[in-house]
């Protein structure tokens, strides 16, 4: 299996274990704002109900990626309406992820023409059944991370070093928003343990700029895609560290939707982690996640 490069270490450090697929006997789903079992049935009847569901995996689970098949399959038979939003593919590659649900271009020439193997690398079978999920029932796929090339640029030199075509698949610089103290000192702690004694605050103020403009830009293209559609439910696929606590993704869509106002409903959206460890469920002010969704004894 291809190991992760150093810019996706600090996601896989915020969240382990394994998770099985559905349906499946023995699964403890629970709120973890009250730390409460929910019924299997009765909480996909919730998450079909509001606007964007964030399923957050550990990228080299196995287990993670065939719950969230199971997941995005049961969400669809409640509301066919769906897009599916993956941190896995860089927004400038949005136009082969078409050809391909369009049947036009194949797996492999997929995997090529977004550059897969050099962006994101993770086994391409961790993925592959979503995507033929989708391009059977003709689901939009929406590509939402950052190219690489420009959260490289901000971690080696910060976010005013960007040139005017770096902007072109990023938010405007007014809405990158690093003020959050608790996600900062969050992802200090983590990125401290990768680079014991050598980690200056320079070099810390421009990684995290990097991992804010990473977070914006997925929520730009979400919240974007909900003024867009409406009334389509978006299943966000992403790692558990954009997710945690609503630091990294979810308040950041929060945020847009709010002022953007679009729509008639009131926004909701729900984050999922797919069998947290336990540390990770102790969390609180606020939880990690809205529920867990886990095996006892995993």
């Amino acid at each position: 299996m291809r190991q992760p490069r150093p810019s996706q270490l600090w996601s896989l450090g915020l969240g382990l274990l394994l998770v099985c697929t559905l349906p499946a006997v023995g699964w403890q789903l629970i709120s973890a704002s009250t730390t409460v079992s929910v019924e299997q049935k009765a909480l996909l009847d919730q998450l079909a109900k509001v606007q964007v569901v964030y399923l957050g995996e550990t990228h080299n689970s196995v287990a993670d990626h065939k719950a969230q098949l199971a997941i995005v399959r049961e969400l669809f038979n409640r509301r066919p309406q769906i897009a599916i939003a993956m941190e896995m593919f860089q927004r400038p590659f949005q136009a082969p992820i078409n050809r391909y649900l369009a049947g036009e271009i194949t797996e492999a020439q997929l995997q090529k023409e977004t550059e897969y193997q050099q962006r994101w690398g993770f086994d391409w079978e961790f993925y592959a059944p979503i995507l033929r999920f989708a391009k059977q029932h003709q689901l939009p796929v929406i590509a939402l991370n950052t190219p690489t090339e420009v959260t490289k640029q901000v971690s080696r030199q910060g976010l005013e070093s960007l040139t005017p075509e770096d902007h072109t698949f990023i938010p405007p610089l007014a809405e990158i928003d690093v003020s959050n103290a608790a996600y900062r000192q969050k992802l200090k702690v983590i990125y401290e343990q990768y680079h014991p004694g050598h980690a200056s605050e320079s070099n810390f103020e421009r990684f995290f700029a990097a991992q804010v403009l990473w977070d914006e830009t997925m929520a730009e293209k979400i919240a974007q895609t909900v003024c867009q559609q409406p009334d389509q439910l978006i299943v966000v696929l992403a790692g558990k560290g954009h997710i945690e606590q609503g630091y990294g993704i979810p308040n950041r869509v929060e945020r847009r939707m709010n002022q953007q106002q679009c729509g008639d409903q009131p926004f909701q959206q729900y984050s999922v982690f797919l069998n947290p460890a336990d540390a990770v469920r102790t969390i609180t002010n606020p939880p990690a996640a809205n529920f867990f969704w886990t095996q006892p004894g995993s």
